[in-house]
């Protein structure tokens, strides 16, 4: 099972290789899987670092302790390498 993951995984970052800075918004709800993506919007990747919206304060919290887990599901098969989420209720550019 564990070669099978490696290549779901090898695959996956080859697939996202062309997207260049855009690989992590499409990677990130394989990171954070599917009942938080169907919550949350990645919206923007600058810098190193990922901008993701959901619905509340709450999440926020409950998303930002588990950063580290998705960092490194992120890394693992973005070919841009991403150093932080930020999460926020809010677009950026809305108010």
């Amino acid at each position: 099972m564990q070669h099978a993951g490696s290549t779901l995984k090898n695959i996956f970052r080859q697939t996202l290789k062309p997207e260049g800075a855009g690989a992590p918004l499409l990677a990130w709800p394989l990171a954070c899987g599917a009942k938080v993506a169907e919550r949350t919007r990645a919206v923007s990747f600058a810098d190193g670092v990922l901008t993701v919206v959901v619905p509340d304060r709450g999440w926020i919290a409950q998303l930002e302790s588990f950063q580290a887990q998705y960092l490194a599901a992120l890394n693992q098969v973005s070919a841009e390498r991403v150093n932080r989420i930020t999460f926020t209720t809010t677009t950026p550019g809305q108010r």
